[in-house]
Parts: structure tokens; C-alpha cells; sequence
């Protein structure tokens, strides 16, 4: 008799314990600087503003990230917890979503695993779920709408249900930061681009072909184009209700002056960088370094110096994968990461910093996750694990400027600083 092939296990269970021994470690004296650092000097008086409704300050960034921020200061007071607990769920739930969202694309216990992994010890997601900037919820939400379109795509019975879920979650992602709305609009064009390769006669009403079995190109529109828009309009409500500069003369022209804000020429910063820096892995930021709370503390963003470097590697053969050998799975990651750094090899912001490299890094590393499967399914299974065991130790061996922890001496960061350019 003929047997089904063994069906692969969810490991949802390891997905569950990674994202919350990630979180337990982002939450350890995540108090620690217990003053206001880097760019949450300005966020959280915009956080304040919005809890009282009095100034509409910080005007140039949609609202989401700041709504959230004050949320955890309503619900536990304006302190450091309140500041940043809110950004520590959002790295942890964004975890979860990539590992779920690999799951679902690629149906590969190792890859989801090895992905939650690298993202986990790949230093953005950790240093942004420890502070109270717009980044890890823009991030988050993201996170959240690919794993339920890619859901969608493996149990189209579920596919209506999963497509409201992403078109919420792509509005919250572009209500936190704008630079989600390239990403937000590569769902429903996917959809069309193929269902129209489908072959579908009736190209809008059909319910037949790939990407979702069952639902119409014209019901999908509605989740993935009309609803997030309307999540997004939603998030700005709060600012038509502020006593000082409300949202008076329309929301069109809010966003005018929005723009007008991004796009102003400001002056120069010493830690400002662009896209070849970011994808060298070549400057850092210290978004602290100073004697607080007792003790010389740093805390420096620069992406984990080995899966950097082997996630180029990692980007180029799973562009070879997708074009060469059909692999959607290796080709949409390449994509993405495209897209998410080609936002800002064309945007017009003047002045851009390596934290703006965080959504591409994150497709960076769950590339190098399908690689690495990929390597043990050629039998170089141990070569694989050691990098993974290499990414975690590195992440351990930073953990103390990661996580502003005591610091022998004020020179200690030459420990740290492999290249200049990362002083």
C-alpha cells in the first residue's frame, strides 16, 4: 500500500518559546538608562501631548507609534516601563509574525526556527524593543500582515479572515512610519499580477488561481487596497481633537505639510549615513554612551557583524533561486529587501541614519535563514548550524552595548568598535 508522505509538524510551540525568552530578555532592566535617550527625547513629549491632547507636536511622523507609546504610559505611568514596555511586546510580536510567516511560506521546521533565530541575534529587533522610537511598531505590523497573507496562501479557506487581518495590519504600518507604504502596496499587487498570470477570463470576479483560491481579485482590492487606507485615515483621528495645531484644514493638506517636514534640508549629523553604508555594515550609531544610573553605560545600533556580511551571500543566491529555479519563496524575500532599500536609495529625505536599514535587514536575514536550509539539504548540515551558533554568540559577546549594561572603564567601547567607522 502507498503512504502519504509524513506531513512537517507546526512548530508553533518553538515559535511561541522563542519570541517569549526574547521578550523576557528585551524586559530585563529595560529601566536601564532611566532617562530619556536618543531619539525618544522626541517621542515621548509628542507620547505626553497626545495623552492630554494639548500641542499636536512632532508633526511630521504619522501617529501610531506615538499612540502606543502613550498607551504604556497610561497604563504604567510616565516612567521607563511605561515608555518602552509597548516597544518591547511589538519586537516580541514581531518575531513571532516572521517565524510564522517563514512557517507558512515555506512549510520548513529549520527555516522558521533558524529565522526567529538570526532576526532574533541580529541586533535591530533587540535594540529597537528596548526604546521608545517608531521603527519596531512599523516593523511589527509588517511583520503581522505578511504572516497572515502568507497564511492566506497556504489555507485559502482561511483567506478572508487572513486578508482583513493584513490590510489592518498594513494600515498600523504605515500610521507608524511612512516608509511601510512601499511595502503595503506590494500585497495587492501581487495578487493581481497573479491571478492575471492565472489566466482568469473574468480577471475581477474570478474565484479561481493562485494567489487565494476563492477569493475575486475585487474582494481582495478591498482588503489589501480600500482598508488599509481607511486603518490609516483612522490612526489620525486624535489629531483633529489637539487644543494647540490640530488637524484643521483636511487631512490631504495635513500630509502636505507632513511631506514638507520630511523633505526639509537639515543640517548635518555626525552619525547620518545611506544605503551603501547600511548594506556594509559600515556605521554605526551609539544612541548612548555616557556615565548614567551609576555606571558607563553604551548602547550601539550596527547590524551583527557575521549574518551581515554572509546575508549579501545569502541575498544573491536567493535571487538566483527565484529567477533560476522557480523558488517563490526565496525570490519574494530578495524582492522585499529590494524594495524596503530601494525606498531609500529614491526617497527625498536629506539626512538618513542606519535605523532606517532595519525592515531591510530583517528580509536579509530571513534570506540567509533559506540558505542555510538550503546548505543542509545539500548535506552541509554542521556548516549551517555553526553559523547559527556563531549569531548567538556574537549577540552574547555585544549583549553589554546592546543592552546599556555597567561598563568597566569610559574607553571600554574600542572593545566593540572593529572598524573606525563604528566609533
Amino acid at each position: 500500500m502507498n503512504r502519504a508522505p509524513e506531513q512537517p509538524i507546526d512548530p508553533i510551540r518553538w515559535c511561541m518559546a522563542v519570541a517569549l525568552a526574547f521578550w523576557a530578555l528585551v524586559l530585563w532592566n529595560i529601566a536601564i538608562p532611566s532617562q530619556p535617550y536618543f531619539d525618544e527625547v522626541h517621542y515621548l513629549p509628542a507620547a505626553r501631548d497626545l495623552l492630554v491632547l494639548g500641542e499636536f507636536s512632532n508633526r511630521e511622523h504619522p501617529l501610531v507609534g506615538k499612540e502606543l507609546i502613550a498607551l504604556g504610559i497610561g497604563l504604567f505611568g510616565d516612567n521607563p516601563w511605561g515608555w518602552r514596555f509597548m516597544s518591547s511586546l511589538a519586537g516580541a510580536l514581531a518575531l513571532f509574525a516572521i517565524m510564522r510567516a517563514v512557517w507558512f511560506g515555506t512549510c520548513s521546521r529549520y527555516t522558521t526556527i533558524a529565522a526567529g533565530l538570526l532576526v532574533a541575534s541580529g541586533f535591530h529587533l533587540f535594540v529597537h524593543s528596548r526604546i521608545a522610537m517608531l521603527d519596531v511598531f512599523m516593523v511589527s505590523a509588517l511583520a503581522v500582515a505578511f504572516w497572515q497573507l502568507a497564511a492566506a496562501m497556504r489555507e485559502p479557506e482561511t483567506g478572508r479572515r487572513r486578508l482583513i487581518a493584513a490590510g489592518i495590519s498594513l494600515g498600523l504600518a504605515m500610521g507608524a512610519k511612512w516608509n511601510a507604504a512601499v511595502l503595503a502596496a506590494v500585497p495587492g499587487l501581487g495578487f493581481l499580477v497573479l491571478r492575471w498570470f492565472a489566466g482568469r477570463r473574468r480577471l475581477l470576479l474570478s474565484r479561481r488561481g493562485m494567489p487565494v483560491p476563492g477569493m475575486t481579485l475585487l474582494e481582495a482590492f478591498v482588503w489589501l487596497g480600500l482598508l488599509p487606507l481607511a486603518i490609516y485615515w483612522l490612526t489620525f483621528l486624535p489629531g483633529y481633537f489637539f487644543t494647540v495645531n490640530p488637524i484643521s484644514d483636511g487631512i490631504v493638506q495635513h500630509h502636505r505639510l507632513m511631506l514638507d517636514l520630511q523633505t526639509q534640508v537639515l543640517r548635518t549629523h555626525p552619525y547620518q549615513s545611506n544605503w551603501p553604508d547600511w548594506v556594509l555594515n559600515w556605521r554605526a550609531i551609539w544612541y548612548l554612551y555616557e556615565p548614567v544610573d551609576g555606571a558607563q553605560r553604551g548602547v550601539i545600533l550596527i547590524g551583527n557583524p557575521l549574518t551581515m556580511v554572509l546575508g549579501l551571500g545569502a541575498l544573491a543566491w536567493s535571487t538566483w533561486q527565484g529567477v533560476t529555479r522557480k523558488a517563490p519563496a526565496h525570490g519574494a524575500v530578495a524582492l522585499l529587501y529590494a524594495i524596503s532599500l530601494g525606498f531609500w536609495i529614491f526617497a527625498a529625505k536629506p539626512v538618513q541614519f542606519y535605523y532606517h536599514y532595519f525592515l531591510p535587514s530583517t528580509f536579509l536575514l530571513v534570506s540567509l535563514a533559506l540558505t542555510l536550509e538550503d546548505l543542509r539539504q545539500a548535506g552541509w548540515k554542521w556548516t549551517a548550524n555553526l553559523v547559527l551558533a556563531a549569531s548567538l554568540a556574537l549577540f552574547a559577546f555585544y549583549y553589554v552595548v546592546l543592552a546599556a549594561e555597567p561598563l568597566v572603564e569610559p574607553d571600554s567601547f574600542h572593545r566593540w568598535t572593529w572598524l573606525q567607522s563604528w566609533i
